[in-house]
């Protein structure tokens, strides 16, 4: 085993999923969900929020068409406005001229090219590519001369381009083009939406840097960071990892730029540093933040860029910065969902351990950014706890975030609902108590397909000489170790079932196997054992070959000679587990939750009596009893899961007492709790959900 730890994604085309959970989700993107989202983005979906994303491509294109004709172009009244999210008045058609939705409405598209470029990957479809190819040439068409492309500013006053970059995502729906880009090329070979984004980048870094004559400008929802890492792994180009670098060091550097552009607007002139911005993670220098803080997506996706570039330049400082900024996040402010991001004001984390359950924003993008940071800091050390909170945060929050049908969201992911409060109280207007079919600010559903649709780059990477296993996704791979390939076939019944096995079905090769050890395993047993006598009769010398094993942060490391035969046998015990928050957590003391392999669980009142806040479990009586829990198959909008019944009792309501009386002993009836996971709630209609239970 190398001692360099670093590793890659496995090409997606490398590995064919065969795996009955992931494979059932990959399935459901490609035939339901990307067909669903293409009508969304061209506005056919029938009582929807409109997308606004073709049209606004196809504006931009016409006017670009004008131009270059010398016709006149008038921006319409609305863009001159540069609102934030431009709409039609009430009562009057759209101007087919006129920017509108959100500033970013641009990256909606390019993240569901991303989703499609990554199907393509997996299975070729020309029908599918032809329609990809439609919304490639409408972006192409919307580039300006000089390529910039973003169509707010295209269709609007083109003059302030780059004036806004904290509040306008120019530099956002750029990180979403790249990202687009790459996996498009990737899929097609094609190189025409790679030009494009080569050409924005471009254009961007001649208005942004610290040479003389540029503004020392930077992402003020970032992702860019990340996405031109990318652009520089496809392409070579070292320009691109170079902006990005710039982007990520140039960040909460005094004076605070977000400052200077606010004044410049107003025609003034900034005296002294500014103020510097949290909520834009721009208060500091990213070497000196220690806290999450400031909106959740941003925040993840800044700390993905961090771990990119920490990884590629070996700068131990940001690999520091790095560390400490995962603890704060996840130790301190993320939910047992593996959700993140608390507040609705802002989208934002709040304090350490301030983690409220119905008013819990828990937004869909930021489990996504969370399971993008995890990744990249196991591609920087391999550490099971980076793998245990990717997996936590995919099977919970991330699958929460879409019906089993595929055909609608939620972009926010309580945990607790209750439909009536969703619906009469404002604290709680943020909650929606059943999915959504689409949204004006729709950045999670495309979100959810890209990630969904790329599965296997967050289930394995390597590097030269060692394959790291941090998910269990059945199926079969190629891949090299020390130059010489190799055929795998993973067997797993992941999240239901714990025994898995990886063997080898071709090659030869020297190197090492790492699995991961999930933390939610209490007795795991890893081995390697050979067949290879068994598979070539009379030929002793292939008798058992021993491999080195060695233990090292959660992974066992297998090194040896691997071929045909030889065999990694797994089985990690799925007990159920009966979890308490860290006292710290006002929101949950006195109540507990329950989960079984990855899987997080709650209950819904269409299997419990309402009001589910009068059951209580019994945490002392059950300690002893979790083994014993029954675990059952349920269906459950057509997908077959496992249910848990948990002993409880339910309070019983006693009438005529006023609102304050003496305190008594309630009286309670024993019964059961039917809790379902948690990424299946709200498929049977709209009903009342919590996950954490309430103790006696």
């Amino acid at each position: 085993m190398n001692e360099t730890v670093l590793s890659k994604p496995l090409p997606l085309s490398a590995f064919h999923i065969t795996d009955a959970f992931w494979r059932r989700e990959m399935e459901l993107v490609r035939n339901e969900v990307i067909p669903y989202q293409w009508e969304a983005l061209n506005d056919r979906i029938p009582g929807a929020a409109p997308s606004w994303w073709m049209h606004n491509m196809r504006a931009a294109a016409r006017r670009n068409a004008a131009k270059r004709a010398g016709k006149p172009w008038i921006p319409s009244a609305v863009a001159k406005e540069l609102r934030f999210e431009p709409l039609p008045e009430v009562g009057q058609a759209p101007d087919p001229d006129a920017f509108y939705g959100f500033v970013f409405q641009d990256s909606d598209g390019y993240k569901w090219l991303e989703a499609v470029s990554y199907q393509l990957i997996r299975q070729p479809d020309p029908a599918l590519k032809a329609t990809a190819q439609e919304a490639v040439d409408a972006i192409c068409a919307a580039q300006e001369d000089d390529g910039y492309l973003d169509t707010y500013y295209t269709l609007g006053l083109r003059e302030r381009a780059f004036t806004n970059l904290r509040d306008h995502h120019e530099l956002y729906c750029l990180g979403h083009l790249c990202e687009a880009a790459v996996a498009w090329h990737q899929a097609t070979g094609q190189d025409d939406l790679l030009n494009a984004a080569i050409r924005f980048a471009d254009c961007c870094a001649e208005k942004l840097g610290r040479e003389p004559g540029k503004e020392r400008g930077y992402p003020g929802h970032e992702i860019a960071e990340m996405a031109l890492i990318r652009l520089w792994e496809e392409t070579g180009e070292d320009r691109f990892l170079k902006q990005a670098e710039y982007f990520i060091d140039e960040r909460g550097q005094k004076p605070f730029y977000f400052d200077i552009e606010d004044h410049a607007r107003r025609g003034e002139a900034l005296e002294g540093d500014g103020t510097g911005s949290a909520y834009h993670q721009a208060n500091a220098p990213v070497r000196d933040q220690t806290e999450a803080q400031g909106h959740a997506v941003r925040a993840m996706y800044l700390y993905s860029g961090m771990a990119d570039a920490a990884r590629i330049t070996g700068d131990p400082s940001l690999k520091d910065a790095c560390e400490h900024l995962w603890h704060s996040a996840v130790e301190e402010k993320r939910y047992v969902t593996g959700g993140v991001g608390a507040t609705h004001i802002g989208e934002a984390f709040s304090r350490p351990f301030d983690l409220p359950s119905d008013t819990a924003y828990s937004e869909t993008c930021a489990a996504i950014g969370l399971a993008f940071f995890a990744r990249r800091m196991l591609q920087l050390e391999p550490k099971s706890n980076y793998a245990d909170v990717m997996e936590e945060a995919l099977y919970n929050t991330v699958l929460s975030g879409m019906a089993l049908d595929g055909k609608s969201f939620f972009y926010v992911n309580p945990l607790s609902c209750e439909p009536e409060a969703c619906k009469t109280d404002a604290r709680l207007g943020h909650v929606k108590p059943v999915r959504q079919k689409w949204f004006g600010c729709a950045c999670c559903p495309p979100n959810i397909a890209r990630i969904v649709s790329s599965l296997p780059q967050y289930a394995f990477t390597s590097s030269e000489d060692t394959l790291f296993v941090h998910l269990y996704v059945a199926g079969e791979m190629e891949l090299t170790l020390n130059g010489k390939p190799l055929k795998l076939k993973i067997e797993s019944s992941m999240p239901w079932n714990g025994e898995v096995s990886l063997s080898v079905a071709q090659g030869k090769a020297e190197g090492t196997i790492a699995v991961r050890i999930p933390g939610w395993s209490r007795d795991a047993k890893v081995s390697a054992v050979t067949l290879r006598n068994i598979l070539t009769p009379g030929t002793p010398e292939l008798a058992a070959d021993e491999k080195k094993e060695t233990e090292k942060d959660g992974y066992v490391y297998l090194t040896g000679t691997w071929e045909k035969g030889d065999r990694i046998e797994m089985f990690f015990d799925m007990p159920v587990r009966m979890l308490a928050a860290d006292p710290r957590v006002r929101e949950t003391a006195g109540q507990v939750c329950f989960m079984r392999g990855p899987v997080t669980y709650c209950t819904e009142a269409v299997d419990n009596q309402a009001p589910l806040h009068l059951w209580r479990v019994d945490p002392a009586a059950l300690a002893d009893k979790l083994d014993e829990i029954p675990v059952r198959d349920m269906e459950i909008g057509g997908v077959l899961v496992k249910s848990l019944e948990i002993p409880a009792y339910r309070v019983l309501q006693e009438n005529g007492e006023g609102l304050y009386h003496d305190w008594h002993p309630r009286k309670e009836i024993p019964g059961t709790l039917t809790l379902i996971p948690y990424f299946v709630w709200d498929n049977r209609g709209e009903t009342e959900m919590q996950v954490w239970q309430r103790c006696r």
